[in-house]
């Protein structure tokens, strides 16, 4: 199957063309890459991809006995460990500090045929200080974080996959950002391990993408017991869309709320139930819960480094840590019980009204202008903090011509059905306008 541009082509590629999706993505990352710097700088890297995929070739000469991935170039995060790459985490330890085994994920994509393009941006250990990436809409405005590279490096067709993490809003914003999907599965769905932690209770891996197909054969690659074929799909079935009503959906700035109304409109009339429901009262203690608990365990994972090389540390990290330093493990323990009790919350919502889905918008706006900050991840907290399977859908731009988007929630272990539904959603909210 071809991925260049975000199409998936039901036909094989053959050997004799298998190359020339690369060849064109050559000169796309020739033209962009200088200016949007999605990823770590590596000298020869597509002559060392030209060399893989020909091994690739030589593993499975059939074209029609390919694995599901063969040949797809993959960003990865610069947090994942990946043989062969040093791994810098957006920081100036020394990299040998930071060294580990390859990640799992990454491993399960390589044996799926997949190809690393290269190390993506990734700002300080996944946290706000930023690295040099730009967004490829604006070249003046943030790309998002903490996955800059990953979602930037999509956005501007550098790769057509992509490797990120999600700790509060590190996929879904980002990828609203830069006009992409971006897909949070259920937590723990997708394996962790060999990835640098920020917060480990509420650090999920991510992906992104332009097309949704390519999503699906990801997924379903890495994903645990993934079942996306035998997920019913009743014909005109569509799914009821609830509207977090309350204090939460108030965090969106007035543009970024007139576009999300207007989006549920659009979907309204194309025939989706859309319903408002009271949610989220205690927002404000949800979110100062989430942002203890990333502080706490912060803390803990960069103890040892920190005592050492604290004077490395980005201000804006050193002063997470310092704040993580002063919650008790009795105060992390207390926090951390509240996942399932909003999950259940959620649920019963959802549950109660009839809700398959919710949907809200995936940030505040579009991009903020500036490179110095990467955007407030506000409205991913609750759906991160209960750990539900989230989808950020491309849909449309503002004025200015910079991309907006909605985020789709489905229930706990509901991956596949996020998936199934998310074709008819993103067809009617693409063409949303401010």
């Amino acid at each position: 199957m071809s991925w260049l541009d975000g199409d998936l082509i039901d036909t094989p590629v053959t050997a004799s063309d298998v190359h020339a999706p690369l060849i064109e993505l050559e000169e796309r990352f020739a033209q962009r890459e200088a200016e949007v710097q999605a990823f770590m700088p590596e000298p020869g890297r597509f002559g060392r991809l030209r060399r893989e995929l020909a091994r690739l070739e030589e593993r499975w000469p059939d074209a029609d006995r390919r694995p599901p991935l063969f040949g797809v170039p993959v960003g990865v995060k610069d947090i994942f460990h990946v043989d062969g790459f040093a791994t810098r985490g957006g920081s100036k330890l020394p990299p040998e500090e930071l060294a580990g085994p390859q990640a799992s994920c990454v491993t399960q994509l390589l044996e799926a045929g997949a190809l690393v393009m290269g190390k993506a941006v990734s700002t300080e250990f996944a946290y706000f200080a930023p690295g040099l990436t730009r967004n490829p809409w604006n070249l003046e405005h943030t790309p998002g974080g903490s996955s800059s590279g990953s979602a930037a490096a999509v956005g501007a067709g550098l790769c057509p996959l992509a490797l990120g993490t999600q700790t509060i809003g590190s996929v879904i914003r980002p990828a609203a950002y830069c006009g992409v999907f971006g897909f949070k599965p259920t937590y723990g769905r997708i394996d962790k391990e060999g990835v640098i932690p920020l917060a480990p209770s509420y650090d999920h891996v991510g992906l992104f993408v332009r097309d949704l197909d390519l999503l699906r054969a990801a997924a379903a690659v890495l994903c645990s017991d993934w079942m996306g074929d035998s997920v019913p799909v009743v014909p005109g079935r569509r799914p009821r869309l609830g509207v977090p009503e309350g204090p939460y959906l108030g965090q969106a700035w007035p543009e970024g709320l007139s576009h999300f109304h207007a989006t549920c409109s659009r979907l309204a009339l194309a025939g989706y139930e859309v319903v408002t429901v009271p949610a989220l009262a205690d927002f404000d203690e949800v979110a100062a819960r989430h942002r203890r608990v990333v502080a706490a365990e912060c803390a803990r994972v960069h103890a040892a480094w920190f005592l050492r090389y604290g004077d490395l540390y980005e201000q804006r990290t050193a002063e997470l840590i310092r704040r993580g330093q002063g919650i008790s493990d009795a105060e992390l323990e207390r926090d951390l019980r509240y996942r399932a009790t909003l999950r259940d919350e959620l649920t019963a919502l959802m549950d109660d009204h009839g809700i398959d889905l919710w949907i809200a918008p995936p940030a505040q706006g579009a991009a903020p202008q500036g490179l110095g900050a990467t955007g407030d991840p506000v409205m991913s907290i609750p759906w991160t903090q209960a750990g539900l399977p989230t989808l950020a859908v491309p849909a449309g731009t503002n004025e200015a011509s910079l991309p907006m988007g909605i985020q789709l929630i489905a229930r706990w272990q509901a991956d596949e059905q996020l998936l199934a539904w998310a074709d008819g959603i993103a067809e009617t909210a693409k063409a949303a306008a401010a």
